[in-house]
């Protein structure tokens, strides 16, 4: 696929790295030469130097032939722009944009389209932290939270403790330990090394274990491999930019919520926007400013400012001074190993979040959702099977005749509104969901060539 991506910065760097390396012809687009240079020295693609919006520098970047255009620079208007001028001029087919301003989404449905901006898909980075981060709270304990077919299946990622019934036993016990649920083991992780799970396979204490299972039994699952955090109540925020407005707009009427920003007049902005949510001016960094608001009876403290170093000052100091749970957002993927699991419980990465949902619309074959795991390294993605057995690599098979890459697993089926977990004997028909859990994310254009229709079905 063409693909034409705006913007060098670490989202685009990162998503021109995965796309390239997936066979895609990809060209950057960005006015630092020096940055798209270092780009360029280490993977295979072309680079364009000038204004991301500008005619003739789509026109240079082989705007004509370009089967896709990702406007992911800095600037909202930039790329808005740039989706207008690819698809006047062009007739680009897809145009992604990511919006990070949300005056802009609240009148999404009248911008965006084909007599507005002509914008086919709109990413909001914001957005999809804060959801993110809001089903994190909503399970105590659990590292990672993926929704998938609307919320009716959930891939969650937890460490195995000392202490849980079946650390130190087989997988196979699953089911006896828990009659009445089923569930499925995807992948299991030790230490950063990944391995495939069988029956046979003995679950280890630290070991990080992905799971699926449908939405209401999640919570049984976890039990089965530590003890149950207690539910959340006190939450504090560092960081009042527009990931901490969002989060706190979704969590204030669950939670008791604190949010600690340094502007005034942001503070003054956060106050008319927020309910119920207390709004403090002030460093998060400031030892006596957290003592004072009882930092000790917090239950988890989210670090959400653009600054890494800021972020993780303050939530180790948070941590040292009684947090039970501190979160962080770490833009440099680099920081992100160092801290995770340390005294920082969960880092978050606001790239791999917002790559997995653009992601979800370069795939081939009908792929509704693209989760991008473990910093890039595995993928967890929902396919929608079509055709029939003539036509299709999958429909009309049993999962145990399915020829899937190694590497691979189908962890649930959603037929319509019923959650199917995913057993050898199950034959997968046309119009199912399939969610697969791949360890070598490498594996993905053999998973896309099964879940695509040959010629026969037309």
């Amino acid at each position: 696929m063409k693909i034409i991506i705006l913007g060098a910065n670490q989202v685009g760097s990162a998503l021109a790295e995965t796309l390239a390396n997936e066979a895609n012809d990809i060209t950057v687009v960005d006015n630092d030469a020096e940055k798209l240079q270092e780009l360029k020295d280490h993977i295979d693609i072309g680079t364009i130097v000038g204004e991301a919006s500008h005619p003739d520098v789509l026109e240079r970047a082989g705007g004509e032939d370009a089967e896709m255009i990702i406007a992911v620079t800095e600037s909202d208007e930039i790329n808005m722009v740039a989706c207008r001028v690819a698809y006047s001029l062009f007739q680009t087919p897809k145009k992604i944009c990511r919006i990070r301003s949300s005056s802009y989404l609240v009148s999404e449905r009248l911008l965006f389209g084909k007599n507005g901006i002509a914008v086919d898909v709109v990413i909001s980075p914001e957005l999809i932290i804060s959801s993110y981060i809001s089903r994190l709270l909503d399970l105590p304990g659990a590292l990672q939270v993926l929704d998938f077919a609307d919320g009716k299946v959930q891939l969650v990622a937890v460490k195995a403790f000392y202490g849980g019934p079946l650390v130190g036993q087989e997988i196979r016990l699953l089911r006896q330990h828990m009659p009445s649920v089923d569930t499925r083991v995807a992948a299991i992780f030790r230490k950063d090394r990944p391995i495939m799970p069988e029956g046979s396979t003995v679950i280890e204490a630290d070991d990080e274990v992905f799971f699926i299972a449908p939405r209401d039994d999640i919570s049984a699952c976890m039990s089965e491999l530590r003890r149950l955090d207690r539910p959340y109540k006190r939450i504090m925020i560092a960081g009042g930019g527009n990931i901490g407005l969002r989060l706190t707009e979704d969590i204030e009427h669950r939670y008791q919520v604190k949010i600690i920003e340094r502007n005034p007049a942001r503070c003054d902005f956060l106050a008319n926007h927020l309910d119920h949510a207390i709004v403090l001016n002030g460093e998060a960094s400031q030892q006596d400013l957290l003592i004072e608001e009882n930092i000790e009876d917090t239950d988890v403290f989210l670090a959400l400012t653009n600054d890494d170093e800021a972020n993780i000052m303050s939530s180790l100091l948070a941590k040292r001074l009684g947090a039970k749970k501190v979160m962080a957002i770490i833009n440099n993927p680099a920081y992100v190993d160092l801290v995770q699991g340390g005294e920082i419980d969960i880092a978050i990465s606001p790239q791999q979040a917002t790559i997995g949902s653009l992601l979800t619309h370069v795939r081939r074959g009908d792929v509704v959702k693209v989760h991008s795991l473990r910093r890039g390294a595995a993928e967890a993605i929902e396919a929608v099977a079509h055709g029939d057995q003539a036509s299709s690599k999958v429909v009309g098979r049993a999962i145990e005749t399915i020829d899937l890459p190694e590497g691979t697993t189908i962890g649930a089926i959603v037929r319509n509104d019923e959650v199917l977990i995913a057993h050898d004997d199950i034959v997968i028909e046309s119009g199912d969901h399939v969610i697969l859990f791949l360890i070598d994310r490498r594996e993905i254009q053999k998973v896309e060539h099964l879940f695509q229709v040959g010629f026969t079905f037309f």
